[in-house]
């Protein structure tokens, strides 16, 4: 039970007089900080350092801003703490990013000052279920919807209404279009309004101008038609656009609705990583009273209970019972990994028929499972390079269309038939909708949310959309062995016997002798003699002989284990075991011989076993023309050995962090494209300086925060995951932008009326508005067809490849 204050599980109430007792007067609660914690009575932030008013209660520590909270809270604590909960202070704001433009960040909603967008929180969580821009637009096209189509019947049939005259039917649409275009539609003009501000055209730029240009046309019409000359007069009335505006505002909230609820489908990826945490966990106090708390008030030391069925709290390690855990969560593998004492565990993965108690390692943020969510969040937020292109594409071509725009005015205005500037109205509004860069602006973004989301599924964690860019590009992968070809643990090889002595008693006796020491290749020869059910005997006069070995006294015989310079030291000659030895050194594996009463009896050999996925995958990865390279700290010897059993042809060893840095620089410089593969902090630089990091997600953080992949498994296998990912993705981007061009390059000289010469055929500002619409639809929905098709496809492939034997709208 942890004794020190936390800040963030200490629901505060809410409701506080503070001059009844004489704290806190006149003073708002400040905002919590790393250093303070909340008064449960007041809600005052206090230093628990400086206050010198404590409780304790059900095992926690609470901190007061004077005696009297502390008395109340003394009296009835249960008022305080459940009566009225509260969620946890956050130590600062939600930040709001931008979609298209994930620089933009802020405090709290808002719209993006670049495309217009409305900002989404950074971080998703199962309460974003209610989006407040949906249910706005939601009700802003809901409620003008009955009056848009009034407006549009007015103005098809207004003509044959008997009893309406024609000043009654433009004054009638007047009021209708009104809320519409100014209601409904104002925050398309805010947006517009703030794109001309930040100098930053964009798509609301031109919905804005066409809108505005409609209403405010036929608004100058109604309230003053003698301004007009008799060419624009039809119907015995100067033509009117209210229906215009107002379709072009329905549809386009149409579009944004559309657009919202789609944009929602690709948080579902993270949606559904957050649910996988279990909402309690079941803490063990200090006297063994047991109770059910939220996980948010589980802390770093607190000891758990797991219970047969239920999933894991948060990240641990095993303190008693043994049981079977299904991790397929992490990383697919159906088959359910046994635990006990002193193994790790990842929260949210599922406990099978045991219970175990654990002790809480990682809590919050820190776990497997947020960092997960957190690198699935920060690549959807990202920006391919391709995105930075359509961009810059998009800035000129939004000038461009401004400026077809005014020459399809002044064209149809000056040489057009008549009414010429009835037309030139029309066609000009008409070239501002279509041209719309929505579907520009959505293609790569969409692609990137949904390639993230699935890849997630399939153990590839995509940190940035430049890395989903390039990763298909990749023709030389250079990688570390230890923990990336190899388990990254020593595991037992086998056992050489001397001239009077067995294997197995070697074993014994290296085993009993290794029980006192904590070295990794002690536990490898210790968990052999355990698979064996060797019996092992006390070792006495235990000591470790740093660099060298050790040496101990079992069944009164005096032993010594250890390099050939200790045995040499002990007076036991190593040689009749040196052929067999480097034998087995050439495999990869260390040997430490063993010597009983001066005497050599034997040796045992521990190595780095290879990982069984690492031959398939390197492969798989050869068959796509890929060029392996091996950089290790080991040996060269040890390196090379590993890299023949591999079939790597081009071996490094002995290499140091800057050496392996080098290694990619250099590469590089002879026109490589390069992904380094490792799981160190000695990977770390090269991972950082590779065209694409890929990093072990059995590694440590330090190298999964400096690549920009991270393989869940640690299974290599992933990699050919990852590319058939990154090759799908860009295609659907490529789509999506190839669509959106061809789609502008076509709309505005329809819209602008190239085909009227020949074909008599106009586009009206309602069928414009409506293609814009239905472009960006198409864009999202190619986009989700990607997670549907490919890279479901590859999700099933990652599953069955780890059973065993295998802005718009």
């Amino acid at each position: 039970m942890s004794t020190h204050p936390h800040p963030h599980d200490k629901p505060a109430h809410a409701a506080h007089d503070h001059a009844a007792h004489g704290c806190c007067a006149n003073h708002a609660p400040p905002a919590a900080t790393a250093t303070t914690t909340t008064d449960p009575v007041c809600g005052m932030q206090v230093d628990p350092a400086t206050t010198p008013h404590h409780a304790r209660h059900d095992g926690d520590d609470y901190h007061f801003c004077s005696a009297r909270c502390r008395e109340k809270f003394i009296a009835a604590p249960a008022h305080y703490l459940q009566s009225k909960p509260q969620a946890p202070a956050a130590p600062a704001g939600t930040i709001y990013t931008c979609p298209m433009h994930p620089q933009i960040r802020q405090e709290g909603p808002g719209t993006c000052p670049i495309c217009g967008m409305a900002l989404e929180p950074e971080m998703p969580s199962l309460e974003d279920d209610d989006n407040p821009e949906l249910r706005d637009f939601s009700r802003r096209f809901w409620w003008t919807l009955p009056l848009t189509a009034i407006v549009l019947a007015l103005a098809m049939l207004g003509h044959r209404i008997a009893f309406l005259s024609t000043d009654a039917r433009t004054w009638l649409e007047l009021a209708l279009s009104a809320p519409v275009v100014l209601w409904a539609g104002w925050p398309f003009f805010e947006r517009c309004v703030q794109s001309l501000r930040n100098r930053s055209p964009n798509m609301w730029t031109l919905i804005g101008i066409g809108v505005a240009a409609a209403f405010g046309y036929s608004v100058v019409a109604t309230l003053a038609p003698d301004l007009f000359p008799a060419s624009f007069r039809e119907h015995g009335r100067v033509g009117v656009y209210y229906e215009a505006a107002a379709v072009i505002v329905s549809l386009t909230l149409l579009g944004q609705l559309l657009e919202l609820r789609a944009r929602s489908k690709t948080s579902a990826a993270i949606k559904a990583l957050l649910g996988l945490a279990p909402k309690t966990a079941r803490r063990i106090a200090a006297d063994g009273n047991e109770e059910d708390i939220p996980l948010a008030h589980v802390h770093v030391g607190d000891r758990l209970r797991v219970r047969p069925g239920e999933k894991v709290p948060v990240d641990g390690s095993v303190l008693e019972g043994r049981s079977s855990i299904d991790e397929s969560m992490l990383t697919g593998e159906p088959i359910p990994v046994e635990k006990e004492p002193g193994a790790k565990v990842i929260g949210a993965t599922l406990n099978g028929t045991g219970s175990l108690v654990i002790r809480a390692d990682q809590v919050g943020s820190a776990t497997v499972l947020s960092q997960i969510v957190q690198l699935v969040a920060q690549a959807q937020r990202s920006r391919a390079p391709m995105q930075r292109m359509a961009d810059k594409v998009a800035y000129w071509f939004v000038l461009a269309v401004l400026t077809a725009a005014v020459l399809t005015f002044l064209g149809w205005g000056l040489f057009g038939p008549e009414p010429s500037w009835t037309y030139a109205v029309l066609n000009a509004v008409s070239v501002l909708i279509i041209a719309c860069p929505c579907a520009l602006g959505l293609a790569t973004p969409m692609s990137i949310m949904v390639a993230t989301g699935r890849a997630a599924q399939a153990g590839v964690l995509f940190r940035d959309a430049e890395a989903i860019e390039q990763l298909r590009r990749i023709d030389t992968l250079v990688v570390d062995k230890t923990g990336t070809l190899t388990q990254g643990r020593p595991a037992y090889r086998d056992t050489l016997a001397a001239a009077g002595f067995s294997a197995d008693e070697v074993l014994q006796l290296a085993a009993s002798l290794e029980q006192g020491s904590e070295h990794p290749l002690a536990e490898a020869i210790l968990a052999e003699a355990r698979r064996r059910g060797v019996a092992l005997q006390p070792a006495q006069e235990f000591d470790s002989l740093t660099g060298r070995g050790v040496r101990g006294i079992v069944a009164g015989r005096g032993l010594v284990m250890g390099n050939r310079a200790l045995m040499a030291e002990t007076g036991a000659d190593p040689a009749p075991l040196d052929a067999a030895a480097e034998a087995l050194r050439r495999q990869g594996a260390s040997v430490m011989f063993l010597a009983v009463d001066g005497r050599l009896a034997g040796a045992v050999a521990v190595a780095d076993p290879i990982k069984p996925s690492t031959l398939p995958a390197l492969n798989a990865l050869r068959a796509e023309g890929l060029r392996i390279v091996m950089a290790s700290g080991d040996a060269q010897a040890t390196a090379a050995a590993v890299a023949a059993t591999l079939g790597i042809e081009e071996v490094h060893g002995e290499v140091r962090p800057a050496d392996k840095v080098a290694l990619v620089q250099r590469l590089k410089a002879e026109g490589r494209r390069v992904a380094m593969a490792g799981d160190g902090i000695n990977d770390a630089p090269a991972l950082a300086a590779a065209d694409v990091g890929i990093a072990m997600g059995t590694g440590t953080d330090v190298a999964m925060s400096s690549a920009q992949v991270t393989l869940v498994k640690g299974d290599l296998h992933r990699i050919v995951q990852a590319r058939a990912v990154s090759r799908s993705a860009v295609a659907n981007m490529q789509q999506n932008l190839g669509f959106a061009f061809l789609y502008n390059a076509l709309g505005v000289p329809i819209a602008a009326g190239v085909l009227y010469p020949v074909f008599g055929l106009l586009l009206s500002p309602m069928i414009a508005a409506l293609a814009m619409s239905l472009s960006s639809v198409s864009v999202v929905s190619n986009a989700l067809r990607l997670g549907r098709g490919t890279t479901s496809q590859t999700v099933g492939e990652a599953r069955r490849d780890s059973a065993p034997g295998a802005s718009c709208h």
